[in-house]
Order: C-alpha cells, then structure tokens, then sequence
C-alpha cells in the first residue's frame, strides 16, 4: 500500500541557478519540494537527472545553502534557499549593494555603473596613508587571439558582497595596511572599461602590494561572480575554478 506524503514530511527550497547553470536549466530560479531527509547534494542530483549536462560539472559547481557555502551531504530545512554556483570566473555611480566595516573603515561595493576607482582611492586615502596601491581588472580585446566584442558579468549579489567585506576584513588583519576596498561592476563591460578593483592602503608600500595581490586573487576564486565573453562568432561562460579549500 502506497503511504500518503504528508505536509511535515517533505522540505520546500527555493533553487537559483547563475551563469552557464541558468542556461542549462533555462532559468534562474525555481522552488523544489524533496523529501524531509534531504540534502543539499539532493538539488543538484534532482536537476541533474534532468539536465544531462550538469552531471559533466558536478565537480566544479559548489552549492550554497542561504548564502554560504554548504558541504552536499547538509540537511535540507523548510524555506532554504539553495544555490547552485558554476565556477567563478575569475564609477562611483550608484551601488547596487555595498559595505563598510569598522574600524578600519573597508568598504566593499557592487554596482552596473563605470568605475571611478582613482576617485574612490582618493576618498578612502588618510593622512597617515603613504602608499596605495590600485589594481584594476579591464576588459581585453581577446581571448588567446579571439576578438572580443565585449564582456557580461553577472553575480549572486547579496552572497558576493558578504563574501567581498569577509575577504578583505581577513586581509586588513593580517596585514600591516589601514583599509582596503574591493569592487566590481556588473552587466556589460566594453573593451578597456574596468570590471574590477582591489585598492589597497597602507604607511609604506610593501604591504599594499602584498595585500592588494592577496585580494584580487582570493576574489577571483571565493566570489561567486560569473564572466560571459562575446566573440564576433559566439558567446561562451569564460571556466574558471574553485579555490581549493572550497572544493567538497
């Protein structure tokens, strides 16, 4: 005899899908409901009996479960919102989402307007400051000799920026600087245009190298932001990786 499923016996999660995962799926977002011992692993094998596809990519997409980062085999409860992540890729308009944290006074921003980093250095700068360094991330014209035409980026917003402010508080104290700010543009970017910065500031220079170095590379393998590049012949998810203390 078939047992009925009752409501306590099931979970409903909301699934978002980002970058090439959303293309597969052929959506961004959808709910789910898996029975009340569920994992998070359990999302992604239910839409991979779906999508042939994903199965290729389970070993390089990581899973969040209400914005952190979940081992598969974490419990499922009612009403989370789970993620599923594709390897990260690795203007002081108005910012979409943005953080400062205190005391140091970090600030961490996202916005679909052209950055104006020099200016916002400028603004970060303290008198006790002697050096900053500035690394700007722009946009190529090609790809191993393809032509680009231009770039998108897109990101898990509210996961990315707490991510960003964990970053570079974590780099503020391990090393001798006074602030630093981490941003990043969204949407299209054209040839030249700056898709993301780490600025880095400090009484003397070595320390902001180090510290601006650290933050760009941490920042292309921890956040979850997402690069498609435009080819006169194509389009392609630009693959990237997991940092490896990530990797399941």
């Amino acid at each position: 005899m078939i047992q009925p499923v009752w409501y306590h016996d099931i979970v409903r999660v909301q699934v978002l899908f980002f970058g090439l995962l959303r293309d597969i799926i052929g959506q961004s977002q959808t709910s789910l409901e898996l029975p009340a011992d569920a994992t998070v692993g359990n999302v992604f094998d239910h839409f991979a009996a779906r999508f042939p596809a994903l199965v290729e990519l389970k070993r390089s997409v990581m899973l969040a479960r209400n914005q952190e980062f979940a081992p598969a085999a974490t419990p499922l409860a009612d009403g989370d919102e789970i993620a599923l992540l594709p390897p990260v890729s690795g203007g002081t308009g108005p910012w979409i989402h943005q953080i400062t944290t205190e005391p140091k006074g970090n600030f961490y921003g996202l916005t679909r307007q052209p950055l104006d980093v020099a200016t916002l250095a400028r603004q970060l700068l303290q008198p006790h400051d002697g050096a900053f360094v500035n690394f700007e991330g722009v946009v190529r014209d090609n790809t191993k000799g393809r032509p680009t035409r231009f770039l998108d980026y897109e990101c898990y917003e509210t996961m990315a920026i707490k991510l960003m402010a964990q970053i570079g508080d974590e780099i503020t104290a391990a090393h001798p600087i006074s602030r630093i700010a981490l941003v990043h543009r969204l949407g299209r970017m054209e040839i030249g245009e700056t898709s993301v910065a780490v600025v880095a500031f400090s009484p003397h220079r070595k320390p902001a190298f180090d510290a601006a170095l650290e933050g760009i590379n941490k920042l292309k393998k921890l956040v979850p932001i997402w690069k498609k590049e435009h080819f006169a012949d194509g389009e392609v998810w630009v693959e990237g990786e997991w940092d490896e203390s990530l990797i399941r």
